[in-house]
């Protein structure tokens, strides 16, 4: 006879269970079901037998039905346990610490959790992302009275051409006449509601002109040069291109491109492109000359946002002279002496590949004259210059007599160096010795004060002491140098250097890991200052940085660095901008134009707790590189460049250097100072005219790898990284063997 299912009771009784069933543990009496139960099995009876003979044991008391039926009584009891939380905790407070203490030592941890909450959200929420009261010092030290007179000189000197809004902290009422914009630009007059805060200048110059840029035939294939004295708008250029309004780098390359005539006259828009034009010319003269008494605006009184003290502040701004503004259709010279074409750079230790390969780009893409047997007789043009400046110390402080022969020494025996001593280039090129004291002293606003702060100075990477000054670069691909582990000396060098250059000599300051690739002509125009945006986020990125000589900007930098520890690096720099209203003043260009690859490459986490965010991933531009990496141990690098991925590798040698970052002034590769252009010819390969340095080079690379393969037809790599295809790109055209990307073939 078969033994009875057994029956356990529900510790919540079901309906139609008998009254007298009681909830229990442990096990329950066996007993026989009932006729009636086994002829009329129950709808669970029926669902239990689906499963056997024995029933499932109940787990009613365990669902979560409760949870989720309308009604919800458990989501009613777990709002009452919340609300009653406040009142259990006061009683236990009084419990155990007595109707005094207790309230007040609750209060206190509420308080305290709250300001944690709080101090939590600065840190990481909050624009600002820092601790709260930690550096909540302004960096401000010029009180608003100066910072309008700053503002009023720049404008008054031509040097703000942009139509932005003037921030309203500064507190002009009444209009300043600019003489570097048009009459007609747009003029917004002070109402009520701003207070009688005026926001934007007259303008008193030129009118602007924007032209078609294209070639005509049957001049094909390559595009024109730029016009001689022509502006690249940046208001312009920022509206299309800024990354805070979801512009794409990939369509800011577009607009610089075809804005410019660099598309080779492939014209695949022809509708609706009037957008496109970015580049500005001037026409007629207009009222550029203004006195100083009629530019002056009264400064209203708001309250000031500095917490420094009143002991603490610059007294007796020195500003010279407003500077005469001399736009370019009226200068009786191409370059003008208060604004000299220089391209500044800096560099500590051995020559290598990397000065190399900035100055073959500048050789390939501006305006030099190298075409022509004289470049003189085109008097229309003004021709750049670069100025290499020659590191040969720590901090150079007390160079000795010979320092600047043996410089040139060392320059004449190194391969990568020599051939830019040739006559040819002497007028275009020159190295010169970076004296710390000398340049310091020479800066009225540094003079007096920087050798009691001189320690200050390299004080962050005091540990790098000890460490040789330049990179060891590996041939084989297997160098032991990261981003981590280099000598950041000169780094945090030159993020001096390049004020104290731009504010001395004027001109234009590049760190060495750019590559040049247009002509800056549009760019020279601007008369304003400018940097270039740090990817996505909210400051400036220092590698470019344009300043005119002997500025009211530049000696606002220079005093306010000076007075917060000569701290200039870039994020540094960013805050005094920010804090004393000066960001319009040194316009912040977006990243497309400098590093375009950099949004590609990185990458943010809003919260802590988010996951990486890639930007524009879903429209890069060309070429895609991203932050994968063959070689480097760095997690995050610009390695594609070096090492292109297999699957993009076809693309270098085929589209070459038309089709890298089309449109694009510069290309930064951010410090891979340890990765070689091109593994294969690791020397100048110039040809018979600079035969001594590609002997020089070819022995230089047999001594240090005896091993490694030379040769360019059975030992060269079958794909050819993007690197290495820039180099012999450049090369060739040294060479003679093709011309320049504006169709100009070089004479010697």
């Amino acid at each position: 006879m078969a033994l009875p299912a057994a029956s356990f009771p529900s510790s919540i009784p079901r309906t139609g269970e008998p009254p007298g069933v009681s909830l229990f543990s442990g096990p329950p009496p066996r007993h026989r079901p009932s006729r009636a139960s086994m002829a009329a099995p129950t709808r669970r009876d029926t669902h239990d037998g689906a499963r056997g003979r024995y029933s499932h044991i109940s787990t009613d008391a365990f669902s979560d039905d409760l949870y989720h039926h309308d009604g919800g009584p458990r989501r009613a009891l777990r709002w009452a346990t919340l609300a009653a939380a406040p009142v259990g905790l006061y009683k236990a407070s009084v419990t155990r610490f007595g109707r005094r203490r207790g309230p007040a030592l609750l209060g206190a941890c509420c308080l305290v959790l709250v300001l944690t909450a709080l101090a939590f959200h600065s840190r990481f929420l909050s624009e600002r992302r820092s601790w709260p009261l930690l550096g909540a010092t302004s960096s401000v030290v010029f009180e608003r009275e100066d910072l309008r007179r700053i503002w009023e000189w720049e404008i008054a000197s031509g040097h703000y051409p942009s139509t932005r809004a003037i921030p309203t902290e500064i507190g002009f009422t009444s209009p300043a006449s600019n003489p570097a914009l048009p009459s007609s630009a747009a003029l917004k007059y002070p109402t009520a509601s701003d207070g009688g805060v005026v926001t934007w200048t007259v303008g008193m110059g030129a009118e602007r002109i924007y032209p078609e840029v294209k070639n005509r035939p049957p001049e094909f294939g390559h595009p024109p040069r730029p016009i001689p004295g022509s502006i690249a708008d940046l208001d312009i250029i920022l509206e299309n291109c800024d990354f805070d309004t979801g512009k794409y780098v990939r369509d800011c390359h577009e607009l610089l491109r075809l804005g410019a005539g660099l598309d080779n006259a492939v014209r695949l828009r022809r509708e609706d492109v009037e957008y496109l034009r970015y580049i500005y010319v001037l026409d007629g003269e207009g009222d550029h000359i203004t006195s100083r008494s009629e530019n002056s605006a009264a400064l209203l009184d708001p309250p000031p946002s500095s917490k420094r003290a009143s002991g603490e502040w610059e007294h007796n701004l020195p500003l010279p002279p407003h500077s005469q503004y001399n736009p370019a259709n009226r200068q009786s010279s191409p370059c003008p002496e208060d604004d000299p074409r220089i391209f500044h750079m800096f560099w500590a230790g051995p020559f290598t590949d990397k000065p190399y390969m900035a100055m073959m780009a500048f050789l390939f893409t501006q305006n030099l004259g190298l075409h022509l047997e004289n470049p003189a007789t085109e008097r229309n043009v003004c021709r750049p210059q670069l100025w290499l400046w020659v590191s040969r110390g720590p901090a150079d402080t007390m160079p000795n007599e010979a320092a600047e022969e043996e410089m040139h020494e060392e320059l004449r025996s190194n391969p990568w160096a020599l051939p830019f001593l040739h006559p040819r280039f002497k007028d275009i090129i020159k190295f010169k010795l970076w004296n710390t004291t000398e340049q310091l002293d020479s800066i009225d606003e540094l003079r007096d004060d920087w050798r009691s702060m001189s320690d200050k100075l390299l004080s962050t990477v005091k540990e790098d002491a000890h460490k040789s000054v330049g990179s060891n670069i590996a041939l084989d691909g297997k160098s032991n140098e990261t981003h981590a582990t280099y000598n950041k000396l000169p780094v945090v060098l030159s993020d001096l250097v390049r004020f104290v250059l731009c504010h001395r000599y004027g001109g234009v300051y590049l760190d060495v890991d750019m590559l040049f690739l247009r002509d800056w002509e549009e760019l020279w125009g601007w008369t304003g200052a400018f940097s270039y945006r740090w990817s996505h986020e909210d400051r400036y990125n220092t590698a470019v940085l344009r300043l005119r000589r002997g500025s009211a900007l530049g000696t606002f930098l220079l005093r306010t660095a000076l007075r917060n520890g000569l701290d200039f690096h870039p994020t540094t720099v960013s805050r005094y901008l920010k804090e004393a209203h000066m960001e319009r003043l040194l316009f912040r260009i977006p990243d497309a134009l400098f590093d375009p690859a950099w949004l590609n490459t990185d990458h943010r986490k809003p919260h802590p707790w988010s996951s990486i965010e890639y930007m524009q991933r879903d429209r890069p531009p060309q070429p895609f590189f991203t932050d994968w990496s063959l070689t480097s141990s760095a997690p995050y690098s610009f390695d594609n460049f070096f090492n292109t991925p297999p699957e993009m590798s076809a693309m270098p040698a085929v589209i070459g250097f038309d089709g890298f970052f089309r449109g694009a002034f510069l290309y930064h590769y951010h410090n891979e100072w340890w990765k070689p252009f091109d593994t294969a010819r690791f020397w100048p390969d110039l040809g018979p005219r600079f035969a001594e340095a590609e002997k020089m080079g070819r022995a230089a690379v047999a001594e240090k790898h005896a091993s490694f393969p030379v040769g360019i037809v059975d030992k060269d790599k079958r794909d050819l990284d993007w690197a290495t295809v820039l180099k012999r790109t450049f090369e060739a055209y040294v060479r003679g063997e093709r011309p320049n990307m504006y169709g100009e073939w070089i004479r010697w």
